[in-house]
């Protein structure tokens, strides 16, 4: 049998599911608040790293970006965000450019979920202090099916481009 050779979108797919192993490998630990939901493979298994809000440039609206990693064998929905640093925290999603706030994100069984520059991302409104780099945010992220998770969110320079990435 004669194997079709690879396409530019079946080498990009590749580089892409490389390119998430490696952000995984990275992201174990930086910012994790631990798990949520059922042990052993039939349910949600859902723990966070990677998290960061550049210093705002604003005084009252902030964005924040991290990654919801699921290892269990059920998908999962983060439905909402919430911290007392901020009046109100939107999720939004990013295509083609423009930013649409949606009202929950797709968690995938044995994936990730991932809010990243440029892409999808969190927006911290109606800030009840400016945070400066150093400073620590206390988020709770709430679930349509696991127990909420709290993170701690490092606030880094406005300038900050993690090596992950996003």
């Amino acid at each position: 049998m004669k194997r079709p050779t690879p396409t530019g979108r079946h080498l990009a797919l590749t580089g892409i599911a490389i390119t998430g192993a490696l952000a995984l490998a990275g992201c174990s630990g930086s910012g994790s608040s631990g798990s949520s939901g059922s042990s052993g493979s039939s349910g949600a298994e859902l723990s966070v790293g990677a998290s960061y809000m550049p210093q705002p440039v604003s005084a009252d609206m902030a964005a924040g970006f991290l990654t919801i990693t699921n290892r269990g064998g059920t998908k999962d929905e983060l439905t909402s965000v919430s911290s007392d640093s901020a009046g109100e925290i939107t999720m939004h999603e990013t295509n083609g450019g423009a930013m649409e706030e949606v009202t929950s994100f797709a968690v995938p069984a044995h994936g990730q979920l991932v809010f990243k520059s440029g892409g999808n991302h969190l927006m911290f409104e109606k800030l009840k202090r400016r945070p400066e780099q150093g400073d620590t945010i206390t988020l709770k992220l709430k679930f349509a099916k696991s127990g909420p998770l709290t993170v701690e969110m490092p606030v880094k320079s406005a300038t900050y481009n993690p090596s992950t990435g996003h």
